[in-house]
C-alpha cells in the first residue's frame, strides 16, 4: 500500500496553524507522515507544531531564518524524498487553509487507478475570508481557471494549479528536484514536471477551504501589475529552457518556447512589432488559451503586437 506523505512549509502561522493540523486529523483517510518545515518563524508557530506531535505523525525541522516560500517547499520536498519510494504519495499543504475531510481519500483514489493513472491529480476549493467565511464555492470558476492546460500554454507561464489542492507520485520527485532557482513558483514547475511525463487530472470536487486573507505568499492576495506579470511568464520560459525538462519537450514544442522567449524580449524592447502578427495568430490558442473565436484572437494577436513600452505609456497599462 502507498504511503500518503504530507509536505507543510510554515512560516509566522500561529493565527490559522492549529485550524490547518485539526483538519489533517478530520482527514477519513490518516496521512502516514507529514514533514514539515519551518522556515524561520519569530511566532508561536514551532510550539503549536510541537503541541501536535502527540496527534499528528509530524515530522519537523525548524530553520534558522526565514529563505523564502518557494525554496522552503524545495527543501522540504528534499527531506520527505529520503524515505518515500516511487509509488507513494506527496500532498503539499499551506499553513493558513482547511483540508475538507476527504482530500486525501479522494486524490488517493484517482492516483491508485493503476496504468491508467495520471501521475498528479488536483482538486477544485472552496475560498474562505481571514474570519472563515465562505466567499466562493469554487476557485476555479471564480478564477475562471481551465481544468487542463497543453504543454505550448504552461510554457508561455500560464498555470491553473495551485500547490494546496494537489497530490502527486513520489517518482515525479526524480524529475522535480532540484527546483530550478529561477522558476517562480514550485507548484508551476510540479504541474509542468506532471504533464511531461503521465499527466494531470482535475477532480471538480473541492477539496480544501483556500484561505484569502491578505498575506498569502502567493494566490489572490498576490496580485501583480501587467507588466510584472510578463516579467514573471519571461523568468519562467528561460528557466524551463536552461532545466532538464527542456529536452523532454517535443521539437515543435521547443521550437515554440525559444520563439516565445524571442518574441517577450522584443516586446519589452519595443513599441511596436507588426512582424510577430502571424506567429501570434498561428499560435493564439497558446498564447490566449482562454481566448475563444476567430475575432478574439484576431484582436489579442493585435494587441501582442503592441510593445510593452507604448502600452504602459499611452494605453493605461502598468
Amino acid at each position: 500500500m502507498p504511503k500518503v506523505c504530507i509536505v507543510l512549509a510554515t512560516y509566522n502561522g500561529e493565527k490559522y496553524l492549529p485550524q490547518m493540523l485539526d483538519s489533517l486529523i478530520a482527514q477519513t483517510k490518516a496521512p502516514d507522515e507529514i514533514i514539515v518545515l519551518d522556515d524561520g518563524s519569530s511566532d508561536s508557530t514551532l510550539s503549536i507544531l510541537r503541541e501536535y506531535e502527540k496527534k499528528l505523525p509530524l515530522q519537523i525541522t525548524a530553520l534558522p531564518q526565514n529563505t523564502g516560500h518557494r525554496k522552503a517547499f524545495a527543501k522540504c520536498l528534499e527531506i520527505a524524498s529520503r524515505n518515500l519510494q516511487d509509488e507513494d504519495l506527496i500532498a503539499l499543504a499551506d499553513q493558513d487553509d482547511i483540508w475538507l475531510p476527504r482530500k486525501i481519500e479522494i486524490l488517493e483514489k484517482v492516483l491508485s487507478e493503476g496504468v491508467s493513472a495520471p501521475d498528479m491529480a488536483y482538486g477544485d476549493a472552496q475560498i474562505i475570508d481571514g474570519n472563515g467565511n465562505i466567499t466562493a464555492q469554487s476557485w476555479r470558476k471564480a478564477e475562471q481557471l481551465l481544468p487542463t492546460l497543453g504543454i505550448e500554454s504552461q510554457l508561455t507561464g500560464f498555470t491553473n494549479v495551485t500547490g494546496c489542492l494537489t497530490m502527486f507520485k513520489a517518482r515525479l520527485l526524480q524529475d522535480i528536484l532540484p527546483i530550478p532557482s529561477s522558476v517562480p513558483v514550485h507548484d508551476q514547475w510540479i504541474t509542468l514536471c506532471a504533464s511531461l511525463r503521465n499527466g494531470y487530472r482535475a477532480i471538480d470536487e473541492a477539496v480544501v477551504q483556500y484561505r484569502i486573507h491578505g498575506n498569502n505568499a502567493i494566490g489572490q492576495a498576490g496580485k501583480h501589475s501587467w507588466s510584472e506579470k510578463l516579467r514573471t511568464n519571461l523568468q519562467w520560459a528561460k528557466a524551463v529552457k536552461a532545466s532538464k525538462q527542456y529536452a523532454k519537450l517535443s521539437g515543435s514544442q521547443q521550437t515554440f518556447l525559444t520563439k516565445y522567449i524571442d518574441y517577450m524580449e522584443v516586446r519589452f524592447r519595443s513599441n511596436f512589432l507588426p512582424g510577430w502578427i502571424p506567429w501570434l495568430l498561428a499560435n493564439s490558442s497558446s498564447i490566449n488559451p482562454h481566448v475563444h473565436g476567430i475575432c478574439g484572437h484576431m484582436v489579442h494577436a493585435l494587441f501582442g503586437a503592441v510593445g510593452i513600452p507604448f502600452a504602459t505609456r499611452f494605453l493605461g497599462k502598468a
